[in-house]
C-alpha cells in the first residue's frame, strides 16, 4: 500500500509493505532509468505546469473483443475470487500475502481465509492479514487479533493495532510512535504507513523528526523508501509540505533511485497529486526528450497512477507487457488492466490468471474481481 501497498507483488507494484516484512523483495532487474540534470531535480519540487500536457505516444485502438455475457463475466469473476481464496492458503509466503490483501475488496471471501493467515508461520503473512482485515473491518475477527500484540515480531504487532484501531477497538497505537525512530527503515516504513491510514494527525510532528533521523547503517535505497513512505504519511494526514520530496523522486538520477521513482509513482497516485500528472504523462512515454529509453516498470507504474487519477487511457502500455518478458512486468500490467477497469480489457487480462508465475496470477484475479465489480 500499495498500493498497494502491503507487499511488493513484482517489486515494482502497488503493495510494498508486506515484503518490507518478508524482506523478499527481489532485484527486478530494472532497465537504467532516466538521468536528470540537478536543475530539473530541484524545479520537481515546485508545483508542476497545471495545465495537462497530451502523451505523444501512438496509442492504439482497443482491439475488436466479443463482450462477455453476464453469466462469462459472473463465471469469471467467481474463478478469480476461488484463485485468490485458494492462493491465499496454499501459495508462496509472497503469493499468499498477495492474494490476502487483494481479497479486501470483498470482505466476505476474506473473513474465510484470514483468521487461519494470522497464525501463519511466516511474518510477512501474519502482518498482511491483520492489515487487511483491518481495512475490510472484520470486527467480528478481533478477538483473533488481540494475541498478535504479543507477537515476537514488530511488524505484526503494528499491523495488529492498527487493525484493532480499524475495527473499532479500544487500543493503545503509542508504540507506532517508538516504531518510527527504529533503525531499521523498513519497519520506520511500515508504522508510518499505519499512522497516515489511521489519520492520526497529532503524529504529524513525529513522523517529521523521524525523517531527520537516519541511521547510518542502514541502507541508503531502503532509507529512500522509508523517507518516501514518511512523507505520504505526512501528506495523508493533512502535511501538505511534504509533496515536496514525493515529486522530487519522479526524477530518478542514477539507476539505484528507480526503486524510490517507481513507490514515488505509486504514491502520486495514491494521495490523488493531480498537480504530478504532467510527469505521470512524460514517464509513460519509450523514451525522454534525450531518446533515453524509460524503463518499462516506471512506464507502467506512471499508468496506473494515472489511471487513479481519473485518465485510464493508459491500458495500451499493458499490452505491451503482458505477455512474455518479465513477471514482475505482466504483473504489473494485470495491476493495471485493473486500475483502469475496461471492460473490454477484461478477456486479456483473465488470459494471465494461467501465467507459470503466481504473482502474476494473484494479480490477474484481483483485476478480473475489480473489471466485474464495475
Amino acid at each position: 500500500m500499495h498500493t498497494k501497498r502491503m507487499i511488493w507483488t513484482t517489486c515494482w507494484t502497488t503493495c510494498c509493505l508486506a515484503s518490507l516484512a518478508l524482506g523478499a523483495c527481489e532485484d527486478g532487474g530494472a532497465k537504467k532509468p532516466t538521468r536528470t540534470s540537478a536543475s530539473t531535480r530541484a524545479a520537481a519540487k515546485q508545483n508542476l505546469d497545471s495545465e495537462i500536457i497530451t502523451p505523444n505516444e501512438p496509442q492504439p485502438s482497443s482491439p475488436k473483443v466479443t463482450p462477455l455475457t453476464s453469466n462469462e463475466r459472473a463465471s469469471l469473476r467467481e474463478k478469480a475470487l476461488m484463485l485468490l481464496a485458494n492462493t491465499a492458503q496454499a501459495g508462496s509466503p509472497e503469493e499468499r500475502a498477495n492474494a490476502l490483501e487483494s481479497l479486501v475488496q470483498t470482505p466476505a471471501r476474506l473473513a474465510g481465509v484470514a483468521e487461519t493467515a494470522l497464525q501463519d508461520q511466516n511474518v510477512g503473512v501474519r502482518a498482511v492479514a491483520a492489515l487487511a482485515i483491518g481495512k475490510a473491518k472484520l470486527a467480528n475477527l478481533a478477538p483473533r487479533l488481540r494475541p498478535l500484540l504479543q507477537d515476537e515480531n514488530a511488524f505484526v504487532r503494528s499491523s495488529a493495532i492498527f487493525a484493532l484501531k480499524r475495527c473499532g477497538q479500544n487500543i493503545d497505537p503509542s508504540p507506532l510512535a517508538g516504531y518510527l525512530f527504529e533503525s531499521d527503515p523498513r519497519l520506520r516504513a511500515h508504522a508510518a504507513y499505519i499512522l497516515g491510514e489511521l489519520g492520526e494527525k497529532s503524529a504529524i510532528p513525529l513522523l517529521r523528526d523521524a525523517h531527520k533521523e537516519r541511521s547510518a547503517r542502514a541502507n541508503p535505497s531502503m532509507v529512500k523508501i522509508s523517507d518516501l513512505q514518511l512523507a505520504e504519511a505526512r501528506v495523508k494526514l493533512g502535511d501538505e509540505s511534504a509533496i515536496a520530496d514525493i515529486r522530487t523522486a519522479l526524477y530518478p538520477a542514477k539507476p539505484e533511485d528507480l526503486e524510490a521513482a517507481v513507490l514515488a509513482i505509486q504514491i502520486v497516485g495514491q494521495v490523488k497529486d493531480t498537480a504530478s500528472t504532467n510527469r505521470l504523462i512524460e514517464m509513460t512515454a519509450t523514451k525522454d526528450a534525450s531518446g533515453a529509453e524509460i524503463p518499462g516498470e516506471l512506464r507502467v507504474a506512471a499508468a496506473t497512477s494515472l489511471a487513479r487519477l481519473g485518465q485510464p487511457q493508459g491500458s495500451y502500455i499493458a499490452r505491451e507487457y503482458f505477455r512474455g518478458g518479465k513477471e514482475t512486468l505482466r504483473a504489473q500490467s494485470a495491476n493495471l488492466f485493473g486500475e483502469t477497469q475496461r471492460p473490454e480489457n477484461l478477456q486479456l487480462v483473465s488470459q494471465l490468471m494461467d501465467d507459470p508465475d503466481g504473482r502474476v496470477r494473484v494479480s490477474a484475479a484481483a483485476a478480473v474481481v475489480k473489471i466485474t465489480d464495475r
